[in-house]
């Protein structure tokens, strides 16, 4: 049975979410931009009317997400009203806690995705460390970890390049996931994954460690500007299908696009090598091609201004991008967190893409390290 500290406690963290969000602020501007949405030939540009209806989706997420919030804390308040007169039983009135609870934890949580980039779509990417068969079957492992983690949460996740492994798993793939703050949740998966485990693939039953990387990029739209400069592409094409027969195709519709980026603050070039194979048809997957350039464009752009962040304000964690952020030990029941030291003994549960609590704890002590 709660406490009526616990009552007190929830009572306190719902109100003061309504001054965080500043929920009487969002319903005037929910109402504001509505009106916009009035206006005679709203949709004469189509792109511009789609951002203004998904901006004004956003608030009223917001809103009614708060509600949400509101509506069970005030069941609870009335459930344990309702036990000292009996009506009730203690399991009902702790289960109306437990979904409050869960309810404001998910809130405070979202709350922290403030960032221009957290309520966008994402671009994740996986490559195989070295070790050849043992490393490319982690990656397989972690794709399909993270397509269950989509599928869960009501993600679209689409593959847009894969390039199988030699003997078992995968070389590298790249998946689009498309959904509410689905960059906020997975920024922070960004980095070198570790598996420790018995290979199935050594004879001699040795416990071997493997690496994959992973990088996740916020997939921009049209509405943010991105400098491309056409003098440093360059396009190839090529077959893309599976492993043979039917899925062979016979035409070249996978492209392959090179682009020559030269850093505007350090004048270091590197060479920005894109694949797509999404398609049957070479112009859509040249425009997705383009697409995930200025996604990975805009990516840069963002990790300078967090670099920079972390100079200006040297005493707070930095985020260290690329470095080796989780291990996952399989005959020691253990996936760890190197960043927050969260972990959980349920790896199962993790290879099926229980990764939320990994997600809230990065988020936790990372997000809105700027503000």
């Amino acid at each position: 049975m709660i406490t009526a500290e616990q009552l007190k406690d929830i009572k306190e963290r719902t109100e003061a979410l309504n001054r965080y969000l500043d929920i009487e602020g969002k319903k005037i501007q929910v109402e504001e931009e509505q009106l916009r949405t009035q206006a005679p030939g709203f949709w004469d540009n189509q792109k511009a009317a789609e951002t203004q209806m998904k901006k004004v989706k956003g608030l009223q997420q917001w809103i009614s997400g708060y509600n949400e919030v509101k509506t069970l804390a005030d069941e609870v308040q009335l459930a344990f009203d309702f036990y000292k007169d009996e009506l009730v039983t203690e399991e009902e009135v702790d289960d109306a806690y437990a979904k409050a609870i869960a309810a404001v934890e998910a809130l405070e949580l979202k709350n922290m995705l403030r960032e221009e980039a957290d309520q966008m779509d994402c671009v994740l990417k996986i490559n195989s460390g070295a070790g050849g068969t043992e490393s490319q079957d982690w990656a397989s492992m972690l794709m399909r970890m993270y397509l269950h983690y989509a599928e869960t949460h009501g993600y679209k996740a689409t593959i847009a390049n894969l390039q199988e492994g030699d003997e078992a798993g995968i070389k590298t793939c790249t998946i689009e996931i498309s959904g509410d703050y689905a960059y906020g949740y997975l920024k922070g998966e960004n980095g070198v994954h570790r598996l420790v485990r018995v290979s199935p693939y050594n004879a001699q039953g040795k416990r071997m460690t493997s690496f994959a990387s992973v990088f996740v990029t916020p997939l921009v739209d049209d509405t943010i500007e991105v400098n491309i400069e056409p003098a440093r592409m360059s396009w190839d094409t090529f077959r893309s299908g599976g492993a043979g027969g039917q899925n062979v195709n016979k035409v070249e519709s996978g492209v392959r696009l090179r682009y020559q980026y030269k850093d505007p603050y350090t004048g270091e070039e590197e060479e920005i090598l894109i694949e797509n194979t999404e398609t049957r048809d070479q112009p859509k997957n040249r425009e997705n091609a383009l697409r995930l350039l200025r996604s990975m464009l805009y990516d840069k752009e963002l990790q300078h201004r967090m670099a920079e962040q972390a100079k200006v304000e040297a005493g707070k964690k930095k985020i260290e991008w690329g470095s080796q952020i989780r291990s996952y030990v399989f005959d020691d029941r253990r996936v760890k967190d190197h960043r927050t030291n969260f972990q959980t003994s349920d790896v199962n549960g993790v290879m099926d893409g229980k990764i939320d609590g990994f997600i809230k704890a990065y988020l936790m002590e990372f997000a809105g390290s700027g503000e």
